[in-house]
């Protein structure tokens, strides 16, 4: 009789390791990789008093190290070079903050550890993380949770993404996990394991056998595609957006492939290849010099021979020579390691299911979609409000004046009048009078009266007077250390990252010329300074 988990068991136990109050899932070690200083310190406070709370006996674990990326080219280091100075750099941090050597703990097998990717500047998210003074992974989301200190808050992305992430930690003691800061999933596939390999990446491997027809049905040739041997060994290769027969040339050397799927690009590493990747190098994390990402220059050249490397690279518009010089190098390193690391195989891969739960909040639309999943019906949103700790449609609140629509979401708010509308959704709003239209979102706002229109988004806004929004619009504030603030709006429809560099109605500025204001503002004494803007604002029309 088989013993394997169903799906439906694996989505249980996963929502309670995510969401057990008591004994929540976390990694020893949470390590976040962030733009600038200010938000490094930000990220050790918020994270260390919420989510990563320690559990009051004294232990330096859970520990959290942010850190800066401080590269000297200035498009920055690559996810690749990025991971390793992060790490390193995260290791001076702790051995300066608690005494302890966390390398050197990993090594042993005695911890685990994560590392957070939250740079960029969220052009396809603006307006909102201007709203964050370029924080991207501390956007909120329309849900409260409670913090060491008593205080109810929305939580942000990474917040949510740190909780997700954490179901893994119970298999990789010994093992530096990364992942990106704007994805959460259940996974359908089992999250507790034995590594198997010194590298293994997530992804989603679909059931049938990699023929022509799958591949071109499940689209695989738009994606980052990782290949798992049918052998024992479950060896796996990556290739990156080519059609099927390209692929299975490219794939020779697995034998014969048995799955195949999207990446996820999150991934986890012994901290025996951590080390020698950070030996290898050590020229250009010195001299904080150079860009390479994960999986062209780390991945693809370790799993794929020499030509079929050059070939993809070319696509890349990566001239033969420079490929073929990094695939040496990259092919040196390798006989080597594996010559003295012969335990585990090289990358291998971790299935999260083909069926997961996908809620991704890096684009504003699927920050609108799933948020509205918060106050829909259905499988995925009764998984999403359990994750979220959502146990009613109203929680925390004052808002008995209110007519709130049954299939709204209210929570950590107060009002005394007016209505929310239906599939609205909001968190930590107070106003004497609300009017919430459908399907609206309404984040962290003060106002006297609050008008939002169908559809609307409304973010960080404070005023002692009112605030009005009509359908579609997505309005922001912006605000300094001084409390000065100003709006900046879009619609709901409207990519940023279409729209970065233009000047778009009602504004005074493009996204991209507030993100180059924003730069290294002081974001704990903007969120303290918005904080008392806020109670001012509400004490002036007294709820």
């Amino acid at each position: 009789m088989s013993t394997a988990m169903s799906a439906a068991d694996i989505i249980e136990s996963a929502m309670s390791a995510m969401t057990d109050a008591a004994f929540p899932a976390l990694f020893d070690v949470t390590i976040v990789c962030t733009t600038d200083e200010c938000q490094a310190a930000y990220w050790m406070e918020r994270l260390s008093k919420g989510i990563c709370k320690g559990n009051g006996d004294g232990g330096v674990y859970p520990m959290v190290l942010a850190v800066s990326e401080d590269w000297s080219s200035p498009s920055g280091a690559g996810n690749g070079l990025g991971t390793l100075y992060a790490f390193q750099k995260a290791c001076r941090v702790a051995r300066g903050k608690s005494d302890v050597d966390i390398a050197a703990e990993l090594m042993g097998g005695k911890i685990s550890a994560a590392l957070y990717h939250t740079a960029g500047k969220g052009t396809r998210l603006a307006p909102l993380p201007a709203s964050e003074n370029n924080n991207k992974p501390g956007v909120k989301l329309p849900v409260c949770h409670k913090l060491s200190d008593g205080t109810f808050e929305p939580i942000t992305v990474l917040e949510a993404v740190v909780r997700q992430t954490g179901i893994y930690a119970s298999s990789r003691s010994g093992r530096l996990s990364v992942f990106w800061g704007d994805q959460i999933f259940v996974p359908t596939a089992p999250f507790k394991y034995s590594p198997t390999h010194h590298v293994d990446i997530m992804c989603t491997l679909e059931k049938e056998p990699p023929t022509e027809k799958v591949w071109r049905e499940k689209g695989l040739e738009k994606y980052g595609v990782i290949a798992v041997s049918g052998g024992d060994s479950g060896d796996a290769a990556q290739v990156e957006k080519v059609d099927h027969a390209t692929a299975m040339r490219m794939l020779k050397n697995l034998g014969d492939i048995a799955r195949v799927g999207p990446s996820l690009g999150s991934f986890s590493v012994s901290a025996k290849i951590l080390q020698a990747l950070c030996e290898e190098f050590k020229a250009e994390l010195d001299a904080k010099d150079g860009k390479l990402d994960t999986d062209p220059h780390f991945w693809m050249p370790l799993t794929l021979p020499q030509d079929e490397y050059i070939s993809l690279m070319s696509q890349k518009g990566v001239e033969d020579y420079e490929s073929r010089a990094h695939h040496v190098r990259m092919t040196k390193m390798k006989v080597a390691f594996r010559a003295a690391n012969p335990e585990l195989g090289l990358f291998g891969a971790v299935d999260v299911g083909s069926g997961a739960c996908w809620w991704d909040y890096g684009l504003l639309k699927l920050y609108i979609a799933n948020n509205r999943k918060l106050s829909e019906d259905g499988a995925h949103a009764d998984l999403l409000r359990r994750f979220f700790g959502v146990t009613s449609r109203i929680m925390n609140s004052d808002v008995s004046g209110v007519t709130v629509d049954g299939s709204a979401c209210v929570s950590s708010c107060k009002a005394l009048s007016g209505s929310v509308g239906r599939h609205a959704a909001m968190a930590s709003v107070e106003a004497q009078e609300l009017q919430i239209g459908e399907n609206a979102i309404v984040v962290n706002c003060a106002a006297k009266r609050i008008i939002a229109g169908k559809g609307a988004v409304l973010y960080n806004l404070v005023s002692e007077s009112d605030i009005s929004a009509e359908d579609g619009d997505v309005i922001v504030s912006v605000s300094d250390v001084h409390g000065s603030t100003m709006l900046l709006k879009s619609k709901i429809d409207i990519c940023g990252g279409d729209a970065w560099k233009k000047l778009l109605d009602g504004n005074n500025m493009s996204f991209e010329e507030v993100h180059t204001q924003n730069r290294d503002a002081d974001i704990s004494a903007i969120e303290k300074k918005r904080k008392e803007l806020f109670k001012k604002a509400s004490s002036s029309f007294a709820l």
